[in-house]
């Protein structure tokens, strides 16, 4: 019975749980009105699930590795700490006033406290005589004073008259200086720079340039180099025969000034075992180097004394005070080729004096001097906009001339279309051979104790002779005269306190760091600057990435309303949907 009732309840059951299912509504489902809220979500969750250590350190290592694609002149497009560093090394450079020597003794470096004693002597110089000159124009509007890191002041206006340099001549603009303070001018009676045209400088145009233009077959470029005991400059190209190997260029970091960069600095008794100096925190900053200057009228090797601008880890001249030791060698990287100055070029036996010093304050690369000239030729090609750097090694058999010396030779040359090709990192390249004449004017040049560098030339009609300091690097070309001997008409052109001052009886006082650019560069300012830089780049990675994020937004919701869309019309048109 009790199985028959089970029985009979089954059926029950069944139609009671049917008119139950059968009284539940069922509700389409609504259509969420699309925003872009989800998508954002979506977004937002799927940067926050990718963004990890991992992938910042490879975004990092990213920009680190293309903040170099900046073209072909790094001083000038590159980042902001490495223009500003190439502005120290030039301004450094152009007003570094005496160099510093340092003495070696039981080991120690100790610097010379005694190069400011003397004065300037303006007796000992020949002055340029203005009115016995048929050709000489004035142009007093052009005056100058111009003060360097050391104390020194050279004071005058500009003239233009005939100047002949080795067998050339030109009618040129020059300073003629009426004031000076500096004992570096006595017994010399003025300064040549070979230097490039500065854009704003109130120096007349580099004397170089007006020759070149006025004598077109002289090629716009020189070459310099030195022994002990004299020195020789080559205009238009290099004599062969003065080299001891292949010549080697690599093109200029800036338009206005012969910078290359040092990749690496060593010191030790070989180049295996020798310490680095220069220990970049950057890969990518390494690969382009520390701004540097070949610069013949720098004396010695000048090397960072600080961090260089932050960009390395160590102190190079802590480092090389350290490991000083006589018969060691520097070896520098120049254009992944590396370059030996050994002991006898940067020690000077016969006064005991080490050259090599610490950089100025400020200054966040490296001054290549007279060291480096007395073992290697250095040809300055000015014939394209960009300049390009020469190297090749000296021949020590070489025979130095004694005379003016022009010749017409078949000269290697830069492979310009290759070096034009050159960004960012550099690049040396062997010469390519020419085969046409050149014009090389040997020009003697006497060495003064192999830190200063003097040259003859001649200025007016008739003719002046006067024995001029020579210098690669600067712009100033100018020659003294007797302001009191003037005539009346150019005196009451120049400022009254040309004539009321002199300053040959001031004493050679040392600037302090502390001057306008040196403070600009000191490390709080690059600080403050690189601080300045990060936020910068920061912002823009916040602007690129909320940009990316409205991207992927639009996207997502364009997306998902085509997809919404497409399902409409399909259900419209198709039973299947």
């Amino acid at each position: 019975m009790v199985g028959q009732g089970r029985r009979r309840m089954l059926p029950v059951m069944a139609v009671m749980m049917l008119a139950s299912a059968s009284s539940v509504s069922i509700h389409k489902p609504s259509v969420m009105k699309e925003t872009g809220r989800v998508a954002r979500s979506d977004v937002n969750r799927y940067f926050a699930e990718e963004t990890n250590k991992e992938i910042v350190k490879n975004m990092e290592d990213f920009k680190a590795s293309h903040d170099w694609d900046v073209g072909s002149l790094p001083c000038e497009t590159g980042p902001v700490h490495f223009q500003l560093a190439c502005k120290s090394v030039s301004y450094a450079r152009r007003n570094r006033g005496r160099t510093v020597p340092f003495r070696v003794k039981n080991g120690q470096l100790k610097k010379d406290s005694q190069l400011f004693s003397e004065k300037f002597h303006p007796e000992e110089s020949r002055h340029f005589n203005v009115g016995a000159s048929s050709s000489f124009q004035a142009q007093t509007s052009m005056t100058f004073d111009l003060h360097y890191a050391d104390g020194s002041h050279l004071r005058g206006f500009g003239g233009k008259d005939v100047v002949q340099l080795g067998d050339y001549d030109a009618n040129a603009p020059f300073g003629v200086i009426t004031d000076c303070n500096s004992p570096d001018f006595n017994g010399v009676d003025g300064i040549l720079g070979f230097g490039l045209p500065r854009a704003n400088s109130n120096m007349p145009y580099p004397i170089l340039f007006s020759i070149t233009e006025q004598n077109t077959d002289l090629l716009r470029k020189f070459t310099f180099f030195s022994t002990d005991n004299a020195a020789e400059v080559q205009l238009g190209g290099y004599d062969p025969s003065s080299t001891a190997g292949t010549m080697w260029y690599v093109p200029a970091m800036a338009k206005d000034d012969f910078i290359v960069g040092t990749t690496s600095l060593k010191f030790g008794d070989n180049i295996n075992s020798a310490v680095e100096l220069l220990k970049f925190k950057s890969t990518a900053q390494q690969k382009v180097g520390l701004p540097s200057i070949l610069d013949s009228g720098t004396s010695c090797l000048v090397i960072p004394g600080d961090h260089g601008g932050g960009v390395l880890a160590n102190i190079p001249w802590d480092d090389f005070a350290k490991n000083w030791k006589r018969d060691r060698s520097f070896w520098l990287e120049i254009g992944q080729k590396k370059w030996e100055i050994p002991f006898s070029s940067w020690y000077l036996a016969d006064t005991e004096q080490t050259c090599v010093q610490p950089s100025p304050d400020g200054m966040q690369g490296i001054l290549i001097g007279d060291v480096f000239f007395r073992e290697y030729l250095v040809e300055f090609d000015m014939t394209e906009s960009r300049p390009i750097l020469g190297i090749a090694p000296l021949n020590k058999g070489y025979h130095l001339v004694n005379r003016n010396t022009l010749e017409s030779l078949e000269v290697d040359v830069a492979p310009k279309s290759k070096l034009s090709l050159i960004k960012g990192a550099q690049v040396m390249y062997p010469a390519e051979h020419e085969a046409k004449l050149a014009n090389v004017d040997r020009i003697p040049i006497e060495n003064s104790m192999g830190t200063q560098y003097f040259m003859d030339l001649k200025i007016g009609t008739p003719k002046q002779t006067f024995t001029v300091i020579f210098d690669t690097g600067s712009t100033v070309f100018g020659v003294f005269t007797w302001k009191n001997n003037l005539p009346q008409n150019i005196k009451d052109k120049l400022p009254s306190y040309y004539f009321s001052q002199n300053l040959y009886g001031l004493e050679q006082v040392k600037v302090s760091a502390s001057s306008s650019f040196s403070n600009i560069l000191s490390v709080k300012g690059v600080f403050i600057l690189a601080c300045v830089n990060i936020a910068l780049l920061a912002s823009i990675n916040i602007l690129l990435r909320r940009y990316e994020v409205l991207w992927f937004t639009c996207a997502l919701t364009f997306h998902r309303h085509r997809r919404r869309t497409t399902k409409s019309m399909a259900s419209e048109t198709s039973p299947l949907i």
